[in-house]
């Protein structure tokens, strides 16, 4: 169980180790005209 309460303290304490987070800056116009989409499903398919 102390293994376990070690392990909590050690993974909360690394939230945040270099500072607040801070927003990226904002992008230049994007030059590459690379676009990238798509879509994904998933499921269970039966026959009926």
């Amino acid at each position: 169980m102390k293994r376990l309460a070690v392990i909590a303290i050690l993974t909360l304490t690394a939230c945040g180790v270099d500072g607040p987070p801070e927003r990226p800056a904002p992008k230049a116009e994007q030059s590459t005209g690379v676009t990238i989409s798509g879509d994904a499903r998933f499921g269970v398919m039966t026959e009926l």
